[in-house]
């Protein structure tokens, strides 16, 4: 089993790029930036235009102080692992070459070490995070523990982010743009339909509310269950218990059932029940 990869100490410790060495020569070589091109698989998207402006100042002044990170393809380009922030600042800056290690990686190890460098960093939003997480585990079969694994994670920290994808796509814009924060998203996420989410997150936006006062909503939106003489006693617990975690349930005199799709269905079910 691949030993889990702990954030605290940095990508170079991840991929050893303290030992790399290019075409015979030094750890580190000059590479043509004509002959470089994005990740398409990049986890980050937002690239904000003043602090990229920033950066290039500063690289006209200082250069290039941190080696970016490439994979040499066969056709003699190279494909960005880790840097492409300070790639576009290069441009910007008019520089010809920039300082980086060349790397042999597959494209899962690629898109990993894309993904792990830029939550390092704190690059990226929790939706390009749960994306980024999603992308991996549906393009090399890896489960919710596989994926914790892989990125130094525990399995409810991943849990948690993939459930933002649950979340209308208005929410998870304002996610994007840092209109609500990971606190505010799960404690929407408790409620009952995307119509009531939104009127949440517009309550959120239009009053700036604590998230203790977004889960107070919350629970305010959970329709009551009035016991009816009409319905027996397992019955009424088989409501309630459906009620608070969405799912189907049966009781019986020695048993319960509760229902779920999948695998993630099941980790929800055990996260909500701890």
């Amino acid at each position: 089993m691949k030993k889990s990869l702990g954030l605290g100490r940095g990508l170079d410790a991840l991929i050893d790029t303290t030992h790399v060495s290019t075409a015979g020569s030094s750890s580190i070589s000059e590479i043509p930036l004509r002959y470089i091109y994005a990740n398409p698989d990049q986890p980050r998207h937002n690239f904000d235009p003043e602090s990229l402006e920033e950066l290039a100042q500063s690289i006209k002044e200082h250069g290039v102080i941190a080696p970016i990170t490439l994979r040499k393809n066969s056709n003699n380009d190279y494909m960005i692992i880790a840097g492409e922030r300070r790639y576009r600042a290069s441009k910007m800056a008019g520089l010809d070459t920039i300082p980086a290690y060349v790397r042999t990686a597959k494209d899962e190890q690629v898109m990993e070490w894309a993904l792990i460098e830029n939550i390092q960093r704190e690059d990226l939003n929790a939706i390009e995070i749960a994306l980024a997480y999603q992308k991996l585990m549906d393009d090399y079969q890896l489960t919710q523990e596989k994926m914790a694994e892989r990125v130094g994670k525990k399995r409810a920290t991943v849990a948690n982010y993939l459930r933002l994808l649950k979340l209308p796509a208005e929410i998870q814009i304002g996610i994007k743009e840092k209109m609500i924060d990971m606190g505010h998203a799960r404690a929407i996420l408790g409620s009952p339909s995307p119509e009531s989410q939104l009127d949440i997150y517009k309550k959120i936006i239009h009053n700036g509310l604590s998230v203790r006062k977004v889960e107070e909503l919350v629970n305010n939106t959970k329709p009551e269950i009035k016991p009816s003489t009409n319905v027996n006693k397992y019955e009424q617990q088989q409501l309630l218990l459906e009620q608070k975690l969405g799912r189907k349930v049966k009781i019986t005199a020695k048993k319960l059932t509760i229902s779920f799709k999948n695998e993630e269905e099941l980790n929800r079910l055990i996260e909500l029940l701890s």
